[in-house]
């Protein structure tokens, strides 16, 4: 993976729901959604309802969630989504 890269995980109960290299991640965390780039500080957040939207390959998709927890640690964020 390229140092402008993180490692997006994207899972639930049911199925793995996502999972590659993408350029960046917004998440809908309890207080107010945040942005995730390559080399950002390690966190743990639960999610409220809103929508993921990742960017891979220079498109933005989407994932809407009825909220989750997120972990952010060493360049790769990893999301469990209810």
């Amino acid at each position: 993976m390229k140092k402008t890269e993180l490692q997006l995980n994207i899972i639930s109960a049911e199925k793995k729901m996502f999972s590659g290299a993408v350029a960046s991640v917004v998440i809908p965390g309890i207080s107010g959604s945040f942005g995730v780039y390559p080399d950002h500080a390690p966190l743990i957040s639960p999610l409220k309802e809103g929508v993921i939207i990742y960017t891979v390959g220079g498109s933005e998709k989407t994932v809407e969630v009825n909220g989750g927890i997120a972990e952010v640690n060493n360049g790769v964020v990893t999301i469990c989504v209810a």
